[in-house]
């Protein structure tokens, strides 16, 4: 079911488009509800200031939208009480999803338009609370009018917040460090002391708990958004938003919709400070603002989540054909954050043209493929698009009437603003060897490193007093079982880490042959020993001492041990033995897979391989991330 406010959007466009004005149109979008804005604008007749923030609140208010069902309180009530348990924060969540699927069901299709909502009472409450933070907090004396509309005035952070009193809820919640702190002439009174006090002290109650799994609906309650024992990154910045708006801090929410080398998005805060510039956070109310804002990492968009209607979204709205599902109160500032470009696309070949519109994408991975972060327009036969992020492969598509079909061949939007395309070409063939499914940050490559000068060795005696060496690690690239060749049989096996690596072992494990795994004790100077046989790559053998770190396992007779299984530690994307992999190339229009493979060892081998392409390994048996990538000459993986 589509949302009721995606219709008035058009409503709200066409209206605009003859003599009148954004308030007239939002008025008669109000419908019975008119009486109400009408009697706001009355009240603040004689204020002008007040009457203009009102003005611009009523003007926007169509494009917002609140949950039309009253249940949505009761689910609220609930989640309160499972707050209350002992349950841990992943049974809280598990609990709550119960709920909603047989108790609120759909409510999230269940929205109408605030325009036809808002009592005069709540609104005014909401205006005269801004302009008093605004007036009268130290720090908001440059603020200006403009300013103080975005950052301040609004009476929700994010939509479908409850119209409750927020404002005054949530300061006698977060502000018993604030209000002990001692009296200086220094950091006193700034924006930036109030933000982190309050910041640390909501860290610290909250805890905030990470699940990327299926979730409930979100807590917008003012109660329940505070006591929320679990969520997204989105859900303790919306929480933090809303507690900082309340005590009067110039507070925003930022957004990316998707990473350009990772799958899904992130959100995050950024303040006005008292110097009058806009420092970021990285992440939650778990972050500083102000800190390097993730230096590393691309990012194909940036927008900020604006109470404003961008009129840009709201034509393409009503112009376009395919209305992919563009929020109208998002704002490109992608190039405040990093170096963009303005680029024109050119069709491939002739193409079947129905709107002026067209679209780009980004590769996601897992469950979708591409993922839209922006649309652009035609300019003749080139799609044209401003302030992209570069150093990211992109994919351009139009709707021919029927479908998204690619414009041209994914293309890489280079550094230095040059663009390469990756033109399918099955002209040559080539064997190619993989040894896992996305890129190694520098955690992974870090952790990895770890295994070297790490030894095999057996002893007839557990604490290894007399031993044998059977192997010593060299190198990362390690087979799936390494061949030992010990000159006896022995009781006792194990791994003895090098100095400085704190044991770092995902998975170890002995065999007789190249089959048959050996069942023993196991035995090692930690408890977190179980971790090295528990079957989970993601698990650890690790301890808080960097030298002297050893893991085995004891047999109850001497065995001979033939092979050994090293797994170091890593985030669980390499190959793996036993796994079924899918290798897919993209044609130019489409994904086709050219093989399965059940994987023998840790690295896959794939014959006839096209040598220009786009190449994508799915693992079939477990995982979620998951990158395309080019083989470039001399056989190196290059992740996108």
């Amino acid at each position: 079911m589509k949302h009721i406010w995606a219709l008035v959007f058009v409503a709200m466009f066409m209206a605009c488009g003859g003599n009148k004005t954004d308030l007239e149109t939002a008025l008669e979008l109000a419908g019975s509800n008119r009486k109400e804005l009408e009697s706001v604008l009355d009240h603040y007749k004689d204020d002008p200031e007040k009457l203009a923030a009102a003005k611009f609140l009523i003007e926007n208010m169509p494009a917002h939208y609140s949950y039309s069902d009253p249940k949505i309180e009761d689910y609220y009530a609930d989640a309160l009480e499972i707050f209350k348990t002992k349950l841990s924060p992943n049974e809280q969540s598990d609990s709550l999803l119960k709920i909603k699927k047989f108790k609120y069901p759909n409510l999230e299709s269940k929205t109408i338009s605030d325009i036809k909502i808002m009592t005069a009472d709540y609104l005014i409450y909401s205006i005269d609370h801004a302009f008093n933070l605004w007036k009268t907090k130290p720090w908001n004396a440059a603020l200006s009018f403009d300013e103080f509309c975005e950052w301040l005035l609004p009476y929700k952070v994010v939509e479908k917040q409850s119209f409750d009193h927020w404002r005054d809820t949530l300061p006698e919640l977060f502000t018993k460090d604030l209000n002990q702190l001692p009296d200086d002439d220094d950091e006193s009174g700034t924006a930036f002391k109030t933000l982190e006090t309050v910041r640390n002290e909501m860290y610290w109650k909250q805890l905030p708990h990470g699940i990327y799994t299926e979730l409930a609906y979100p807590m917008l309650s003012a109660s329940t958004m505070a006591r929320q024992t679990f969520g997204r990154c989105g859900d303790y910045v919306t929480a933090g938003v809303a507690t900082f708006r309340s005590l009067g801090l110039p507070v925003i929410i930022d957004e990316s919709p998707l990473w350009g080398r990772h799958r899904m998005g992130h959100s995050w805060y950024t303040m006005i400070s008292d110097r009058g510039e806009e420092l970021t956070s990285e992440w939650d109310i778990s972050t500083t603002a102000g800190k390097t804002f993730f230096p590393y990492e691309r990012i194909p968009k940036v927008y900020r989540n604006k109470f404003a209607v961008n009129k840009k979204r709201l034509e393409y709205r009503e112009k376009s054909v395919c209305k992919l599902p563009f929020n109208v109160c998002k704002h490109d500032i992608t190039n405040q954050y990093i170096r963009v470009s303005n680029i024109e696309i050119p069709a491939k070949t002739e193409i079947k043209k129905v709107e002026d519109y067209a679209s780009i994408f980004c590769f996601n991975g897992s469950c979708v493929d591409w993922s839209v972060v922006d649309f652009g327009t035609f300019d003749g036969n080139k799609a044209v698009f401003k302030n992209i992020g570069r150093n990211i492969l992109y994919l351009v598509q139009y709707f021919d009437g029927e479908k998204l079909r690619p414009l041209n061949s994914p293309f890489i939007l280079h550094s230095d603003g040059q663009i390469e395309f990756i033109n399918f070409d099955n002209s040559q063939t080539r064997e190619i060897t993989i040894r896992r499914k996305y890129f190694q940050n520098a955690n992974v490559a870090e952790m990895r490193q770890r295994i070297l000068g790490a030894k095999i060795q057996a002893s007839d005696f557990k604490d290894f007093s007399k031993c044998e060496d059977l192997f010593e690690v060299s190198g990362v690239n390690i087979p799936d079982k390494i061949s030992v060749t010990p000159s006896k049989l022995y009781r006792y096996y194990r791994y003895l880490s090098s100095n400085g690596s704190y044991g770092s072992i995902a998975e170890l494990a002995f065999f007789d042959s190249d089959t048959l795994q050996i069942s023993g004790k196991p035995f090692g100077n930690s408890e977190a020993v179980k971790n090295a046989f528990d079957d989970n790559y993601l698990t650890n053998f690790e301890t808080e001492n960097p030298d002297g770190n050893f893991v085995g396992m004891e047999f109850s007779k001497p065995e001979k041990v033939s092979f050994v299984r090293i797994i170091p530690r890593s985030d669980d994307n390499d190959v793996h033995f036993g796994q079924e992999y899918e290798l897919r190339f993209f044609d130019g229009k489409k994904w086709i897979v050219l093989e399965k493979q059940i994987a023998r060892d840790n690295f896959l081998k794939f014959k006839n391989v096209p040598k220009t392409c786009l190449l994508w390994l799915k693992n079939l048996s477990a995982g979620w991330d998951e990158r395309v990538f080019l083989i470039r000459e001399g056989g190196d993986v290059e992740w996108w």
